[in-house]
């Protein structure tokens, strides 16, 4: 007699839900994460580190279904295989008409990438699994070297704690009057901002730039200006952008979407997405295009924003919305359209984006074989990526168009300042 087999759903996070609604093949939703070691990868040992580390990370064997009214997580009983990588950086990977895991692992020489799709997880889980999975395939790798102790790693969480949906926990349940949200007083006005435009590449390809250099170097030089290495490098990328930019557009604010990572505010341990964003920006037309000024026209509004009240607020409001009656029973195409039709008002309103998922920590004796970790993303305008590994810095331009004066005005400023860079393009 065969036994009917256990199929558990899970509900996508606020956070999630607007990724299978707006993905397609100019924006995949699709964000790399890559270790690169300093000798080549052995495949069959990578495959045996990823089975262990699925074991700690049961949610990544879930796949994407519809529902009548939301998308749902289904558990599958697909395994991942690790493939030598072939397709495009952040290629689709979550496609409606089929049913496959939303992450692929995949090596190239010495470099090991992980890909997700973005409503299975934000940067910081990712991350978490990137380093359970590096930590086992070094310490399978290298087990002379550890014969005698191997080094210890916790995993951060228990799976039930990796699986929290954190919006929900913290959502303090005030059922907000949509159409009072909706005419907030206080919303922000949207502006007409800066657009980048150019000519896009083929295949909707995406061109990752990436400039690894010194982080005591580049934190010295931010330290110059009194300020954090996030505020540094979003106010230079608005002022690459500015000084790349044709004249007829010099009045219209440059404007920078900026990742939040909610865990530095609430207390969680989620893989699954846990961020909000929030919208930076400098006025040319009105302000003086000095890069002091611009930098400290930056450092203000992420002073003004990065609080506990106002992100607390805006979960809030999210969750409201999400929870309303009116929106729930609103079938799922409806919702899908009403999704893309806010993604494209919401576009309107930013020039790029800059995200710094911080430093990574791994065990002091697996330095040796680690170079550096770095992060990119799919892209429909050009992003920042930024993470640091021991003393190296990486700074990943995505961008769709193959135009890369920015990008070369981003690199030339750090350079002229006395830091040195190693630039590499997958194009």
């Amino acid at each position: 007699m065969r036994q009917r087999k256990s199929v558990e759903w899970t509900r996508l996070d606020n956070a999630s839900k607007i990724f299978p609604a707006t993905c397609g093949n100019k924006d995949t939703k699709v964000f790399r994460l890559a270790c690169e070691l300093y000798e080549a990868v052995d495949a069959e040992i990578l495959q045996e580190a990823l089975n262990i580390t699925m074991d700690y990370f049961p949610f990544y064997k879930s796949i994407l279904r519809k529902g009548v009214f939301w998308y749902y997580f289904q558990t599958s009983d697909l395994h991942p295989v690790v493939e030598r990588e072939s397709d495009p950086v952040c290629a689709p990977i979550y496609l409606d008409d089929r049913k496959n895991l939303l992450f692929r692992v995949s090596y190239y020489h010495s470099r090991i990438n992980v890909e997700i799709f973005h409503a299975l997880s934000d940067g910081t889980g990712a991350l978490w699994f990137m380093k359970t999975l590096v930590y086992h395939y070094i310490r399978l790798r290298h087990k002379e070297a550890f014969a005698d102790q191997i080094p210890e790693f916790k995993p951060n969480a228990s799976i039930s704690e990796k699986m929290d949906d954190s919006f929900g926990r913290y959502f303090e349940g005030r059922d907000l009057d949509i159409l009072k949200l909706m005419d907030n007083p206080n919303k922000v006005k949207l502006v007409r901002t800066y657009h980048v435009r150019g000519t896009r590449l083929d295949e909707n390809r995406v061109k990752v730039i990436e400039g690894s250099m010194s982080v005591k170097a580049a934190l010295g030089l931010a330290h110059k200006y009194n300020v954090t290495l996030t505020v540094f490098i979003a106010a230079l990328f608005i002022y690459a952008l500015h000084k790349e930019r044709p004249v007829r557009t010099k009045n219209d604010p440059v404007v920078l979407s900026v990742p939040i990572n909610l865990r530095n505010f609430f207390e969680s341990e989620t893989t699954r997405n846990f961020f909000s964003t929030m919208n930076i920006g400098y006025a040319f037309g009105q302000e003086s295009s000095d890069f002091q000024d611009v930098i400290q026209g930056v450092s203000g509004d992420f002073q003004k924003e990065l609080t506990a009240e106002s992100l607390n607020q805006r979960l809030n409001q999210l969750m409201s919305i999400e929870k309303n009656l009116l929106t729930r029973i609103i079938p799922l195409p409806f919702k899908d359209y009403s999704l893309r039709f806010a993604s494209k008002i919401a576009d309107r309103g930013i020039t790029a984006a800059v995200t710094n998922i911080g430093q990574i920590l791994l065990p002091e004796e697996f330095k040796r074989y680690i170079r550096q970790f770095s992060l990119c993303s799919s892209a429909r305008m050009p992003h920042i990526s930024i993470c640091s590994y021991n003393d190296r810095l990486s700074v990943s331009f995505s961008s769709p168009f193959q135009e890369t004066e920015i990008q070369r005005t981003f690199f030339e400023f750090l350079s002229e300042k006395g830091i040195d860079i190693e630039i590499t393009s997958n194009l």
